[in-house]
């Protein structure tokens, strides 16, 4: 098995193909401590690493300085109050007043697979998958029984974390923060990795060096946001694609979060990661249980590429369900950028039918078909077909756009309520809001409070029968604010402080409704963008909307920060029209299609006014991207050149997993004057195989082409790119 427990050294030691990790009891208190994370060793006589045999001892060998030993002590999961005075995972409020807590461990079992975690998304694993560690752990004081779980993936390095709480105690008790991790790791100058950004510009890659104190991500917005991810990485200094030590955090939530790294008095860095705490406070009554969302962590010694490649697998394999998991997903065409608001049946129409002339296999009917939604100041909230726009009603559209061999699909913002609406107008309190207070609009619209049941069934309800009443086949779920004004009509006051969790269980109850009732339905989640771009939200879709931002040279800024996390497969790109609406820039209409290649591709514009030289081009992209998809989809991800470093050029690859095939992706963003072709030096592919370019007939060796490089030769112009398919040949 991948997890054992050695009863003489009191050590569990947990085994993924290329790492290791070690967790010990220590003294009679039975501390739970960590004693090793990295490269994958077969020696577990490595309780020394916590430092147990010298000053300040453990506390029954020297109880007049237990803060001191709290304080140095590497915690599995270390609590709040008690004299470890460096971040903590677990803090609690009592009926009296006290805050702190302490646990100690009390009995462990090992088993094979893995459990869900109840109302929240979380991997998955068969019993040939994985392997499952549940360490449980007491508050003798406070009757709080604490169950860390970590889940060995096999065939990954990956290692999953996530806490349960129970309250044994006959009195109820205030949780105020429940982390999901945290590690404790000897300094080697290691720098902190994170994806920020704002609205059309998310998850640029930032790495900054972990110096003393406490530096972090985070979001209090209700949603995982643009502005920040719920990614963390501590990476050694200079570390590239391929070289270099990485540990990745992964948080599969979709609210307010925090990943902090903090270096202490000893030169040691501790890492946490969790729900925020900033307005969180649950209350725990006699045997209720707490339990906290999911951090994935990879471990890598082979760059952020080894790192990239496990997440990916992960994520298409034991994150993501449904019949779209490994298939292709239909080319698209959304009639937002196209229209707006301005538009009815027979523009739909129009639309569709010169898309499936161009063999386009999808029409999304975006914001503007219901209520009086004539701009986005009114209506969220009346799910009702607004047949003066849609006339002869929404079957027939669709019924019309089926006859042309097209699916449909229709867009949704079921969060969210508009104060000019009906729904407002009947049930005002139904907007999370504080009562007495002014609330804030955001977009001129508030949110709906899914903390209460009869109001996520409405909801559904409206959702369900919009659903039922054509072919509809896919649905985009959107997200345009974040949470503010935080107070609900309907908890208790003093169960306010659960509301921004309870809300993000509510949206993952909708969700998950909606795919057992739909199972066949393709939902891509969206928020502003990629407010929500998130492993939560992939549990429940397959894709999700990367960007409003379709530019394909802002794209690859923020497509290379997704994709070192995040399956292609997963990732919502689509050809727009120029110049383009968020910027303002014109580029290629074949650049763009080849930057949309590296996702989910589809179209954003109006296909019947584009550029004939344009126009004629999709045929030959729709034929790209079949031919293209199951490599791109299934296959392994390389970075090759970042244009977020080098500000010429950008380049990545997808090898098939069998090392038979590559697809390159080059794309010039700013010509040079009197230069020579650019070298670029490929990876992935197997050093013994010859591998014959399509474009040119040449063949190579992988070795030639990984270690001596191949050449590109110099395109004249900026904002250029081109394709280069790699097959396996005999020779």
């Amino acid at each position: 098995m991948s997890i054992k427990y050695y009863a003489d050294e009191r050590v569990f030691k947990l085994d993924t193909p290329s790492s290791t990790y070690m967790i010990g009891i220590v003294d009679d208190e039975q501390f739970v401590g960590h004693i090793y994370y990295g490269r994958r060793i077969e020696d577990y006589h490595l309780s020394y690493l916590m430092r147990i045999n010298e000053l300040p001892y453990v506390p029954s060998q020297n109880n007049r300085d237990r803060t001191s030993f709290l304080d140095c002590f590497p915690m599995e999961y270390p609590t709040h109050g008690l004299g470890d005075y460096r971040e903590d995972c677990l803090a609690v409020k009592t009926d009296k007043g006290h805050t702190a807590c302490g646990l100690n461990y009390v009995s462990h079992s090992i088993y094979e697979g893995k459990k869900p975690l109840e109302g929240l998304p979380a991997t998955f694993g068969s019993k040939e998958d994985c392997t499952t560690l549940e360490l449980v752990c007491m508050d003798q004081i406070l009757k709080l029984e604490v169950t860390l779980s970590y889940t060995v993936f096999e065939k990954l390095d990956v290692i999953t974390r996530s806490v349960q709480i129970r309250n044994l105690n006959t009195e109820s008790i205030v949780l105020t923060k429940v982390l999901s991790t945290c590690l404790d790791l000897e300094n080697k100058d290691y720098e902190m990795m994170t994806l920020h950004g704002s609205w059309a510009r998310e998850r640029h890659i930032q790495k900054r060096k972990i110096g003393h104190g406490k530096q972090s991500t985070s979001s209090v917005r209700g949603a995982s946001s643009h502005q920040d991810h719920p990614f963390m990485g501590i990476a050694s200094k200079g570390i590239n694609e391929d070289q270099g030590e990485v540990y990745g955090f992964s948080f599969v939530y979709s609210g307010n979060f925090i990943a902090q790294t903090e270096l202490d008095q000893f030169n040691r860095v501790r890492a946490v990661m969790g729900i925020h705490p900033s307005d969180f406070a649950w209350i725990l009554k006699e045997q209720e249980v707490f339990t906290a969302p999911e951090v994935i962590m990879v471990y890598s010694a082979e760059g952020l590429g080894h790192m990239t490649r496990t997440y990916h697998d992960l994520f298409r394999n034991h994150l993501i369900r449904g019949e779209y998991t490994h298939k292709k997903r239909p080319i698209l065409i959304n009639n937002w950028e196209a229209t707006y608001f301005d538009f009815n049946t027979d523009k739909l129409l129009d639309i569709a039918r010169e898309a499936s002339r161009l063999g386009i296999e999808m029409l999304v009917m975006d914001d503007g078909w219901f209520g009086n939604r004539s701009s986005d100041n009114c209506a969220l909230g009346d799910w009702q077909v607004n047949e003066n726009k849609l006339k002869g009603g929404l079957r027939y559209l669709v019924n019309e756009v089926n006859k042309l061999g097209m699916k449909f699909g229709i867009w949704f913002e079921p969060e969210m309520i508009s104060p000019d609406s009906n729904l407002y107008r009947a049930h005002p309190d139904w907007a999370i809001q504080i009562p007495g207070r002014t609330a804030s609009l955001s977009r001129n619209q508030y949110v709906l409070d899914l903390s209460r049941k009869e109001i996520r069934d409405y909801v559904y309800e409206m959702i369900s029968s919009v659903l039922k009443s054509a072919n509809i086949t896919y649905v985009k779920w959107d997200m345009n604010r974040q949470l503010s004004d935080l107070g609900s009509f309907y908890l208790e006051k003093e169960k306010q402080g659960e509301l921004y969790h309870r809300y993000v269980l509510g949206v993952y109850e909708l969700q998950e409704r909606l795919i057992h009732d739909f199972p066949y339905l393709l939902l891509e989640n969206c928020s502003g963008g990629g407010a929500r771009f998130d492993p939560g939200m992939l549990y429940y879709s397959p894709q999700i909307w990367c960007s409003d931002d379709t530019d394909a040279i802002e794209r690859l800024y923020i497509q290379e920060g997704t994709a070192m996390i995040y399956p292609l497969s997963s990732i919502g790109a689509h050809v727009s029209d120029c110049p383009n609406h968020t910027v303002g820039r014109g580029t290629p209409f074949e650049t763009r299609g080849y930057v949309a290649l590296l996702g989910t591709f589809g179209y954003e514009l109006d296909v019947t006014r584009i550029p004939e030289e344009d126009r004629k081009m999709i045929p030959d992209q729709v034929a790209m991207y079949h031919k293209y998809n199951d490599l791109v989809r299934e296959g392994d991800y390389y970075r090759i050149a970042s244009y977020s470093e080098n500000h010429t050029h950008d380049a990545w690859s997808v090898v098939s997993k069998d090392k038979k095939e590559a697809l390159v992706t080059f794309i010039q963003v700013m010509a040079e004057p009197n230069y020579h072709s650019r070298r670029i030096q490929l990876k992935g592919l197997d050093a013994h195989t010859f591998y014959c370019i399509e474009e040119t007939k040449e063949v190579y060796s992988g070795e030639a082409l990984m270690y001596a490089g191949l050449n590109i030769e110099r395109i004249f112009g900026d904002f250029k790119g081109k394709l280069i398919h790699l097959t396996a040949v005999n020779h």
